[in-house]
């Protein structure tokens, strides 16, 4: 494709991972033709050649950085992505599936009063979103030690690295598995729409007439979009 071509394209770049399957059913929902797009995840890009739309699987946390720089014009992600990295996009549309909650967790025999106090010690508290959980420590008005680990969070006060952890949890079920209680809920998270700024002016009536075909689905269809 050339790319004077490609320039007339509306670039939609979906996240890999639990949020890709309902994205395609959601522009599948539209209307859009993603010529077996469930089958084909494993590829970077695919095409509705009628409509004119490219798009681009990204990691998720990556996902927000191409919407900003402009590779691409409307991006699928989840919601704690966007509070991670502070991206300067436009969020427009609560997509309504991918919903699980950040939540505060600590071990089950511990008594859970402690960790609203620092009892003169730090508190270290492992988490993959040092900004969200910075934010929420300072809120309350406690001093903690944060940790970033990229995986494998649970593990961390099992070992002794961290006395709690912050992270997301959909049923709970890996917290319970590890002995681990949820002591407070720091916010709801769900996939979230964005679009590039820049996009949204140079593309406005192509984005804004997706944008009212998606509104319209996700209000009258979002309890019907499957994310497993």
């Amino acid at each position: 494709m050339s790319r004077e071509k490609n320039a007339n394209y509306l670039v939609i770049a979906l996240s890999s991972g639990k949020l890709f399957k309902p994205s395609i059913q959601l522009f599948e929902g539209v209307g859009i033709d993603l010529k077996g797009g469930k089958e084909i995840s494993r590829k970077l890009t695919f095409f509705d050649q009628g409509e004119e739309i490219k798009f681009v699987i990204t990691r998720p946390k990556d996902n927000p950085t191409y919407v900003e720089c402009g590779a691409a014009d409307i991006g699928i992600v989840g919601e704690d992505v966007l509070l991670e990295e502070k991206k300067d996009v436009y969020r427009l549309i609560d997509l309504k599936f991918g919903n699980c909650k950040m939540v505060l967790a600590v071990p089950e025999e511990r008594e859970q009063e402690k960790y609203y106090k620092n009892n003169g010690y730090r508190l270290r508290v492992a988490t993959k979103y040092p900004r969200i959980a910075g934010d929420y420590f300072k809120e309350k008005g406690i001093y903690v030690e944060l940790i970033k680990l990229y995986g494998s969070v649970e593990l961390a006060p099992q070992v002794g690295l961290a006395d709690m952890i912050v992270d997301i949890v959909s049923t709970g079920r890996t917290l319970k598995e590890n002995k681990l209680t949820i002591v407070d809920e720091i916010i709801p998270l769900s996939a979230q729409l964005i679009v590039n700024r820049i996009s949204y002016k140079t593309k406005h009536k192509r984005i804004t007439r997706l944008l009212q075909d998606i509104k319209k689905f996700v209000s009258l269809e979002s309890g019907k979009i499957t994310e497993y």
